[in-house]
């Protein structure tokens, strides 16, 4: 008769983590699903809401109507949010943005999987002749890898659409960004292209609410900083607690970060991450970095 080794029942004993995530509605479903695939229980609990308002269409249209983005040479996108944003900008403008002829390639820049919506429909949008076009997807998904992969701006034009921030303190990394490509010699113009909101102070409910109902809490995704703030600023104004307090109640809890500009962002404001996703050009390699410290616990107790 066949037996079970004990590391195999105890993963068989084992029921799913429970891992919850702050991300915005509009990457919810996909990390979830990612989760879900490693057979956790994702709990989702945004802290932000991300998207374009007529605000900030109405700015970036400006830049769109032609001929005013024949001045520059590129646009860079920092997130899809931003990509998103420029597409629901274009639907009234007329297209091409640019004309056939201009000052060299115009250079459409994004990082990772974001790259995926820079379609030949929207790249046509922009100009109707794909030699004029350079897309450039920086091998390290990040901002600073971004601006180094453009390379030297010599004072060249480049169209920054970046979040307009409301309710929390706007994070350092698009500051930063832009700092870096002005560093680069890009003389960087920058749009709030749609808006980051804070969801105010019971978006930590769900969290909470596995203390009162006695549940357990194994891990808790952050893929920006912005929601590592939103989430600490509602504990604290909704609940009363701080970040020690959910540090008391799970000890054992998994903190991971999306890639290491989430992770120094966390840190700054208090929060020790346990796990950095080093594949972050997707979700994918912060959910594979949590699950492997996650089985390496269970490992651990056998």
């Amino acid at each position: 008769m066949a037996t079970l080794s004990s590391s195999a029942m105890t993963a068989a004993a084992t029921p799913p983590a429970t891992v919850a995530f702050t991300t915005p509605q509009n990457y919810a479903q996909r990390l979830s699903h990612l989760l879900a695939l490693k057979g956790h229980a994702p709990l989702w609990c945004p802290t932000l809401s991300v998207g374009p308002t007529p605000q900030t269409i109405s700015s970036l249209r400006s830049y769109l109507r032609p001929p005013a983005l024949e001045p520059f040479s590129a646009i860079a996108f920092t997130s899809r949010a931003g990509i998103a944003a420029f597409s629901s900008a274009l639907a009234d403008v007329p297209a091409p943005l640019l004309g056939p002829h201009g000052r060299g390639a115009f250079v459409v820049a994004a990082l990772g999987k974001d790259s995926e919506l820079l379609d030949a429909d929207l790249l046509s949008r922009i100009c109707a002749d794909p030699r004029r076009i350079e897309t450039l997807v920086p091998q390290v998904a990040s901002p600073r890898g971004l601006v180094e992969s453009l390379g030297r701006g010599d004072r060249r034009r480049i169209l920054c659409p970046v979040p307009l921030v409301v309710g929390i303190e706007e994070p350092p990394v698009v500051p930063e960004f832009i700092g870096d490509l002005e560093a680069m010699g890009w003389a960087a113009v920058r749009v709030g292209a749609y808006e980051t909101r804070w969801l105010g102070e019971d978006c930590a409910a769900a969290i909470v609410g596995r203390e009162e109902e006695g549940e357990g809490l194994d891990a808790i995704v952050f893929t920006s900083s912005g929601e590592v703030e939103g989430l600490l600023k509602s504990l604290k104004a909704g609940f009363g607690w701080e970040w020690e307090d959910v540090r008391r109640r799970w000890p054992e809890l998994v903190v991971a970060a999306h890639g290491p500009v989430t992770a120094a962002g966390a840190e700054r404001l208090g929060v020790g991450v346990d796990v950095v996703g080093h594949k972050f050009e997707s979700f994918g390699g912060v959910v594979e970095a949590l699950s492997l410290k996650l089985q390496s616990a269970i490992t651990s107790l056998d």
